[in-house]
């Protein structure tokens, strides 16, 4: 064999062994790949508020969530009774197209945790120094669990509509800064306690009769210096979903004294793949195989590589005979 003759060979042989190579290589990157797709499309943030707010509340948030690219919505929740506000807000989300992550904060968390069982468009939710009940806890049940400061910080008011009556829960005038918005300068919480929307108190009695962080990947905002919402209330609940949790020095109006801490939270549970878990243990089950399989593409690539190598030697040494 001509020295001319061999270059054919050996060029060919290492095409081969490359060409596997990288074949099997693109295959364990694809998965990765495809998680940072910028043609995915984002999903709508829907910001749910709590008791005594409105949808002004997440005006901070709102601002750097479309800053970043997302379609947000911040609907009024009617802050009638734990039945009533689920199914409302579960009707808003049947009007959006798409992947929805669904964020609460306070009584709005209570509100998430029933309006979006059995949606299979909400893709994350996020728990804002907010509610978390199990099927069969209310409110009320919660609190009695975890006191708080807000017992004492309530007065009852009656209220009459049509076909109905019942009674409305209000913050005290000269509790809402102490008990509810203490980071806040002290004329903003004032004007929080003018324009507060009352809720009924079947918004705290009613109980759960489904618990969607039960399913699907959640996020928490534990505020330490919460006196509405016992911190040790949020971080239970939170610890019960396998929610992934950050705290911060935070009254329970975290969305408004500290909104960039918040919109990141949400951008994370946004920004997540949806292979994440709601759990702990299933996220520590799903990083193994993650592991596996990456180990398993970098295992095939190598081997492809070795025999590429051998077929490269075998043919070298009849070249030589």
């Amino acid at each position: 064999m001509t020295a001319s003759g061999t270059q054919p060979r050996i060029l060919r042989a290492h095409i081969t062994a490359a060409g596997c190579a990288l074949a099997l290589c693109a295959s364990a990157a694809a998965p990765a790949a495809a998680e940072g797709d910028p043609t995915v499309t984002k999903p709508t943030v829907v910001l749910v508020h709590g008791a005594f707010a409105d949808g002004s509340s997440w005006n901070g948030v709102i601002s750097r969530l479309e800053r970043s690219g997302y379609t947000v919505i911040a609907p009024a929740n009617p802050l009638r009774g734990l039945y009533n506000d689920s199914t409302y807000i579960a009707s808003v989300l049947d009007s959006i197209k798409g992947p929805v992550v669904l964020v609460g904060h306070s009584y709005g968390g209570a509100v998430i945790s029933s309006a979006a069982a059995d949606n299979p468009k909400v893709k994350s939710l996020v728990y804002v120094s907010a509610l978390m009940p199990d099927v069969g806890e209310s409110g009320m049940s919660l609190a009695a669990r975890f006191p708080s400061e807000l017992g004492t910080a309530t007065r009852s008011v009656p209220y009459r509509e049509s076909g109905r009556s019942g009674t409305d829960l209000y913050l005290k005038g000269d509790k809402v800064h102490q008990v509810f918005a203490a980071d806040l300068p002290m004329r903003e919480a004032n004007l929080l306690g003018a324009t507060q929307r009352p809720a009924a108190t079947t918004a705290f009695s009613e109980k759960a009769k489904v618990a969607a962080w039960k399913h699907i990947p959640s996020w928490a905002l534990v505020g330490r210096q919460d006196k509405t919402i016992s911190p040790d209330q949020e971080r239970f609940q939170a610890k019960r979903a396998g929610s992934h949790t950050v705290e911060i020095d935070s009254s329970h109006v975290s969305l408004i004294a500290h909104p960039a801490a918040v919109a990141d939270l949400i951008l994370q549970a946004a920004g997540a793949p949806s292979s994440a878990r709601p759990s702990r243990a299933a996220a520590g089950s799903a990083n193994g195989i993650g592991a596996k399989a990456a180990l398993a593409g970098f295992t095939g690539a190598s081997l492809a590589a070795g025999a590429g190598a051998v077929l490269l030697g075998r043919r070298l040494r009849r070249t030589r005979r």
